[in-house]
């Protein structure tokens, strides 16, 4: 990867770096979208705590908002995800062609 795509990716790993921010990702992806209210209705956390976490996926790309009436319902965004299930899937490439390359080594 280089310099630019590991910059672009930092963020939206980081968010995923979060448990609440992951629990919001699994609601909304096995519930669909959601209100700030259903969202932190089973949640340890206060609404405010939410919708900081929210704030901080959409900024990852990660979740989108639209307003309905007076809530605004939050969705998953799954193309970010498979962008960060692409680089992933190069991070692991790499390890395999390093590990190959460290066998042939040994067993030569």
């Amino acid at each position: 990867m280089t310099p630019a795509q590991v910059r672009a990716a930092a963020p939206l790993f980081a968010a995923l770096g979060d448990a609440t921010r992951l629990q919001l990702l699994a609601r909304l992806a096995t519930g669909g979208p959601g209100s700030i209210a259903a969202l932190s209705a089973k949640a340890a956390v206060s609404r405010q705590a939410i919708r900081k976490h929210l704030d901080v996926l959409a900024d990852a790309g990660l979740v989108h908002s639209a307003r309905q009436g007076r809530e605004s319902i939050w969705a998953l965004a799954p193309e970010r995800l498979a962008e960060a299930h692409a680089y992933l899937d190069r991070i692991a490439a790499q390890w395999d062609d390093a590990l190959a390359r460290l066998k042939r080594f040994v067993e030569t």
